[in-house]
């Protein structure tokens, strides 16, 4: 750099040498704007903007601006403009507000609120990263956001104020309603909550074949796994519901995927398990069952005896092995992703009765088809993936109503393209069609578009139990909006029909064709009905 200005100052003596009478002018004038200064520098010959910038001792930092570019060469006249600038980041904590949620409630008289859940404010930590330029700070920009503590909503349940005509019912009807167990027994007037925690899951939720005790499953508190997913729950037994407050007992098993009551045995359920997985759905099922007698009073287990070996044999094992009893108890009907069959209950091998293309959900479910056993255990009605026309066998979207009979005799489809939730289920024997002969129907699903039935909108539909003479008995039309994915029953003399609509519970007499709305909360689900 010192050569560069001696040779400088030699052109300059030696333009002087050789004219003493004018004083030459400089070539280049180039101002630099920088550190709160503005200064003037001559050159004879260019430079680009970094060298100038060198002659002048300015030193830049990784985030200065340099206005021209350093790599442009100089003229005169030019305005060369050095931005400081500094960048740090900063986090800030900041409060989350809770939010108020209103949940209809059928135990409080109408209007009447009352605190479910008290509110309280969660927190956040918020970091911006923050530029100051020549010593002016710029507008903060937000690089991220953390919840370090989500807020707890507040509840406020509040009794609804309309009015519904008070319905008979036969037998005990149940139903879970904003995580709670509740019952209706002689008429809609008399339903009442039979747990208060709002803790149901929803896994296990089935009346014993007398009606006389509900099995059930709760959520196990703060027991998710690392990273808040996880499954596990407990098993609990309610009974003596006409009693001021009804009896509730937990049992051994924990993480429950399924349970039933074992007709024909008291105080006898068959199970199945799982263990937590961080990840979807939240489970690994073992696939294995297990039969346990149970004391009514204390929950002890008094005798359990395992009926089938844990497995991961069969696509999509994870999800879990649907198990399913006849109506004697004296047989056991499986479900896999592909097939359907009997379980020998002398060896605890798989029979399969009838095989059809894996679904692929594309999801982190996996679908199960339910099945239903008629009143005298000779046949079994069921759901059945079916390939169609240019689709490959896993993403066909047709389902179809099917039954087969146990004794392997038969197996045929009676409703085509019903939908992957159509649900198909016996009625109790009855004498309501007339005539000396017991009959009964066979009630199911029918999609509205059953190449979209996953999400789509459903018919209830009763037909003979060949699937014969089949009607749509509700909605009373198609311009109404349908039914979703959810399960039905069937009153205890094969009368009524108990489902959910527009989160309402309503039965149905299958005669008059009369519906009737049960409930006001909008939170029914999961309804069963024993005598």
């Amino acid at each position: 750099m010192k050569a560069r200005w001696i040779s400088l100052t030699l052109l300059l003596l030696y333009g002087l040498s050789a004219c003493t009478t004018t004083t030459p002018e400089p070539e280049l004038l180039v101002t630099l704007v920088a550190d709160g200064r503005e200064r003037t520098f001559s050159y004879l010959i260019p430079v680009t903007v970094g060298e100038f910038l060198e002659d002048a001792a300015v030193e830049l930092s990784d985030l200065d601006r340099v206005n021209p570019q350093p790599f442009t060469q100089i003229f005169s006249g030019m305005i060369v403009t050095v931005v400081r600038v500094i960048e740090e980041t900063r986090c800030d904590e900041t409060e989350l507000p809770y939010r108020r949620q209103t949940v209809f409630n059928e135990g409080l008289a109408p209007s009447e609120e009352r605190i479910g859940q008290a509110g309280q404010n969660g927190r956040e930590q918020v970091c911006y990263r923050v530029r100051t330029e020549n010593g002016v700070q710029q507008t903060p920009v937000e690089t991220s956001r953390i919840v370090l503590q989500a807020p707890q909503d507040e509840i406020v349940y509040v009794g609804p104020s309309g009015q519904i005509d008070p319905v008979a019912v036969n037998g005990t009807l149940m139903y879970i309603s904003n995580g709670n167990a509740w019952v209706i027994r002689s008429n809609s007037g008399n339903k009442r909550p039979i747990t208060t925690n709002g803790d149901l899951d929803e896994v296990v939720f089935t009346l014993a074949p007398q009606g006389q005790a509900l099995l059930f499953s709760r959520e196990l508190a703060n027991a998710a796994s690392d990273g808040g997913v996880g499954f596990a729950n407990t098993l609990w037994v309610a009974s003596d519901f006409d009693a001021p407050e009804p009896r509730l007992v937990q049992l051994v098993p924990q993480n429950v995927l399924q349970a039933h009551w074992i007709p024909g045995l008291e105080n006898t359920i068959s199970y199945s398990t799982a263990e937590a997985s961080e990840t979807a759905p939240g489970w690994r099922a073992y696939n294995d069952l297990w039969a346990m007698r149970f004391d009514p009073i204390s929950g002890e287990s008094l005798r359990i005896e395992q009926l089938i070996e844990p497995s991961s044999f069969g696509l999509y094992s994870w999800w879990g092995t649907h198990f399913q009893w006849s109506n004697s108890g004296e047989q056991l009907a499986w479900v896999r992703a592909d097939s359907m069959g009997l379980v020998d209950l002398t060896t605890g091998t798989f029979q399969t009765l009838v095989e059809y293309p894996v679904f692929n959900t594309r999801q982190s479910w996996s679908w199960r088809a339910g099945v239903s056993w008629s009143p005298d255990d000779s046949r079994i009605a069921t759901t059945v993936h079916v390939a169609i026309g240019n689709y490959p066998p896993e993403t066909s979207p047709a389902f179809s109503v099917a039954v087969v009979a146990p004794d392997r005799s038969f197996s045929t489809p009676i409703v085509e393209n019903s939908g992957i939730w159509s649900s198909p289920r016996y009625s109790a024997v009855n004498t309501v069609s007339g005539g000396d002969l017991p009959s009964g129907y066979l009630a199911y699903l029918r999609a509205r578009d059953p190449f979209n039935s996953i999400n789509g909108e459903y018919d209830l539909i009763i037909a003979d139990r060949d699937g014969s003479n089949a009607r749509a008995i509700f909605p009373e039309s198609q311009q109404q909006s349908g039914l979703t994915a959810q399960e039905f029953a069937w009153s205890p003399d094969g009368r009524q029909i108990a489902f959910i609509y527009l989160g309402n519970l309503w039965i149905l007499d299958v005669q008059t064709v009369v519906a009737q709305q049960l409930t006001l909360d909008g939170a029914a689900t999961t309804p069963v009905w024993m005598p």
